[in-house]
Parts: C-alpha cells; sequence; structure tokens
C-alpha cells in the first residue's frame, strides 16, 4: 500500500504545486467531472503522474451535468493552464463517473470533454478508475466522493461488481455547516482545514459510519483480500478506524485509505487514453 499511497501523494503534492514532472512521449489525460471539485490528471506512458489540476465545481450532481456551460468553460481552462505549463497540447482524454450513472449522462459528460476541445478516448468508473492506477487486481476498491459512495470489486484483475449510493463529503459539509450553524461554504472551508481535523472528525462520524454500512451491503456475499478506501473525503486519519470503517469489512480482509486530500481519478488505458 506504501506504493499506492505514494503514487497519490505525488500526485497531490503536484496539483498544490503547480510544478509539472519532465516527460518523454505521449501523455495521457484523465478527467474527473467531480461534486466538490473537477480535476485533470496528467501521466505519462508509463502512468507516471506529470502534472494536474483542480478547481472547485457545482456544475455536478452525483454524476449528472447540472450546468452544461459551466463544466465546458471549467475544463475548457484547465486544459488550457495545463497545455500552457507543459509545453504541449493535450488532445485526447478519458473521463471517470461515479458507478451506476445514466447512459445519457455518460454522454453529457462526453460532451463536456468534447467541448473542451478534447477527443474522448474513453469513460470508466470511478472507483475502477482507481483501482487501475492503484494496480490493484484483487481486493475492492471504495471511492468516497463528494456525493456518493461507489465501489468496484475485482478478481484476478477484472471488475466483478460494481455500485455506489449517495452519501459522500457533501453530506459531510452539510453535518458540518448544521452542527456550527455556518453557510455551506465556510463548513467546506472548515472540513478541509487540516489543522481541524480533531476537532471536525467527532462530528461528521457518524456520515462515515453510514458510509461504512453501505460498503458493508456492497460487500455482502464476495470475499475480498482488502479494501481500499480512496477519494478526498476518506481523507482523515482516522477514516478506517476499527470502529468505523474496518468493523463493516469481510472476515480476514485489511482496509486501507489513501492518505491526500486529493483523488485521482484516471484509467491507465492503453491507446491514446
Amino acid at each position: 500500500m506504501e506504493l499506492k499511497n505514494r503514487t497519490l501523494s505525488n500526485f497531490a503534492e503536484l496539483v498544490e504545486s503547480g510544478e509539472c514532472k519532465k516527460f518523454r512521449g505521449r501523455l495521457k489525460v484523465g478527467v474527473d467531472l467531480g461534486t466538490a471539485n473537477t480535476v485533470l490528471a496528467v501521466v505519462d506512458t508509463n502512468n507516471r503522474p506529470i502534472a494536474g489540476i483542480s478547481a472547485p465545481s457545482h456544475a455536478i450532481q452525483d454524476g449528472v451535468i447540472v450546468n452544461y456551460y459551466e463544466s465546458v468553460q471549467l475544463v475548457t481552462k484547465l486544459k488550457a493552464e495545463l497545455e500552457e505549463r507543459l509545453g504541449v497540447e493535450l488532445p485526447y482524454a478519458a473521463a471517470a463517473i461515479p458507478p451506476g450513472v445514466s447512459e445519457g449522462s455518460v454522454k453529457s459528460i462526453g460532451y463536456v470533454l468534447e467541448g473542451a476541445g478534447f477527443e474522448v478516448t474513453n469513460i470508466v468508473d470511478e472507483p475502477t478508475a482507481a483501482a487501475a492506477v492503484l494496480k490493484i487486481t484483487d481486493g475492492a476498491v471504495v471511492d468516497v466522493g463528494g456525493g456518493t459512495t461507489g465501489i468496484s470489486i475485482l478478481k484476478d484483475g477484472k471488475v466483478i461488481y460494481t455500485d455506489d449510493e449517495a452519501t459522500g463529503g457533501s453530506h459531510m459539509t452539510m453535518t458540518v455547516a448544521g452542527h456550527y450553524r455556518i453557510p455551506y461554504e465556510e463548513a467546506e472551508v472548515l472540513k478541509t482545514t487540516p489543522e481541524k481535523e480533531d476537532e471536525i472528525f467527532p462530528v461528521i462520524k457518524a456520515v462515515i459510519e453510514k458510509m461504512a454500512t453501505i460498503t458493508e451491503k456492497f460487500l455482502h456475499g464476495y470475499q475480498v483480500p482488502a479494501v481500499y478506501v480512496v477519494g478526498g473525503s476518506a481523507s482523515f486519519r482516522d477514516c478506517i478506524r476499527k470502529e468505523t470503517w474496518s468493523s463493516s469489512l469481510p472476515p480476514g480482509s485489511s482496509a486501507s485509505r489513501n492518505t491526500t486530500r486529493h483523488r485521482l481519478l484516471l484509467r491507465p488505458a492503453t491507446g491514446n487514453t
């Protein structure tokens, strides 16, 4: 898991610093139109993180485009910034989506990328995308997103089950807002302030326990060696303590989480992805 966390940490550092790593050959781009943030990730042909950029976004809700124009404008802006930093054009991109979204929503997300100037090479569900990046062939990947908790279960490198259910980071933020009687935007800032983590975690613990219950339901009937919890909403260091996530796992399973505050939802597929 250390290597997997290092991959995520390296990407998070690139997003935060605006740095671009040196590269040779073709680059691949992944786009995550999230409920809270839109993220563009760039890797080389060996899937090594090269650059990344993120910006707040409220144009998407649970994989459904609620403001097409705003989404296109934001992705276009982020694409242009990355191209300027890298000194190359980025013509191709893949997208990550929550599991179980409708075919119409999948098409709409593809239209957003096309409207921003990308040729779409693939659209894949977020937990499966994370599993591909982290080279997970057996186990379950739980993606705690802004609006939903999604899962992909893999066996021998193949996805055998995917699903998702409402409850994610936005529900944490609403809980914080209600607890402190503050606006949603202020609660989001408070929730994502690392220095406030010890204060905030007890407030949102019930939401995380609900995510654990959702995960337990998803895992029913499956034997998995490990559960990998990814996503910005899983950043709290106590997120998978025994009394929360770990108690919902099948016997013999272990739980690990990413240790960054950014999601890496890029599928390292073949071709022009």
